[in-house]
């Protein structure tokens, strides 16, 4: 009898096991912080973490081009895309992270003083237009406004976007971001249908751990009404704060200059925006009965 319930249990754990799996998409937050900083914090619980394509494919592929674009598509191990947009010199909204080509094609034009036909000559037909990039790229997006340093010019590219995302019926499939506080607090109270996200690099809390900093750096957050707070991976050194301070209802995610963003899955309201709170309870039972098991 009690080898009968043993198989029986055995079957079970097999079939659950079968039908409740964590996708390619997700890690734990043990192997990233491994992998980033090469740090092991046993006292800190390993939530779970979805990966997101940061520029595309951009390991693979040159960043925020086309090849990079449907690779991260067509990548299970990606769950959203990334991308950067901006005008051309002649107002077309364009993919790009960077104010001047030098970087990553050796030249020197600034991408809003050049037309976009020039631009396209000057990257080999390499630069994408943003109609493109949402044709292609079926997946959760990230949209990150590359601020020019013009309110106005990152309003109207605001506004030319989300009356594009509209059109397209998408408003739940794009969060937009940005390193501009101004214009994310623009977004959250002009589109509060669309999620936002405040973008920091370094900060103070980044290597001086006290909690005075670590809440100083929530109440700037706080202040744009953002949605998501997007870190560079070096503030994992401070993941303890960021998780113990996280204010209720937003949500903390990592970004690398490689291809990869996490977002980090501590509360049932951290999940991808759009996703129901269903599917977010059934893939936090699938990412924690996996990790019993594997124990």
């Amino acid at each position: 009898m009690v080898r009968f319930f043993l198989t029986l249990s055995a079957l079970f754990l097999a079939l659950v096991m079968l039908v409740c799996q964590s996708p390619p998409s997700s890690t734990s937050l043990a192997e990233v912080l491994k992998h980033e900083i090469a740090a092991v914090k046993e006292e800190i619980p390993s939530y779970r973490l979805t990966i997101g394509a940061h520029r595309g494919a951009s390991v693979s592929h040159r960043e925020n081009t086309l090849p990079a674009l449907q690779e991260a598509e067509a990548d299970a191990g990606y769950a959203f895309v990334e991308f950067d947009v901006q005008y051309s010199g002649d107002q077309q909204i364009v993919l790009f992270h960077d104010r001047r080509l030098f970087r990553l094609f050796g030249k020197i034009d600034a991408l809003d003083k050049t037309s976009y036909a020039d631009l396209l000559h000057l990257t080999n037909g390499e630069l994408v237009l943003y109609r493109e990039a949402m044709n292609i790229v079926g997946k959760k997006i990230n949209l990150e406004i590359k601020s020019q340093g013009h309110q106005q010019d990152d309003q109207r590219l605001a506004d030319e976007v989300i009356a594009d995302i509209r059109k397209r019926g998408r408003q739940k499939d794009v969060m937009i971001s940005s390193i501009s506080s101004e214009l994310v607090r623009y977004l959250s109270e002009r589109y509060p249908e669309i999620k936002t996200g405040q973008i920091f690099w370094l900060t103070w809390s980044t290597y001086l751990h006290f909690e005075a900093l670590t809440e100083g750096l929530f109440d700037r957050f706080k202040a744009t009404d953002a949605d998501y707070l997007l870190l560079h991976v070096a503030n994992l050194r401070n993941i303890e704060d960021l998780l113990k301070l996280k204010p209720p209802g937003k949500t903390i995610m990592f970004w690398d200059f490689d291809d990869r963003m996490y977002m980090v899955h501590k509360d049932l309201a951290d999940r991808l925006w759009g996703t129901s709170i269903l599917s977010e309870i059934w893939r936090r039972l699938c990412f924690n009965l996996a990790n019993l098991l594997r124990r």
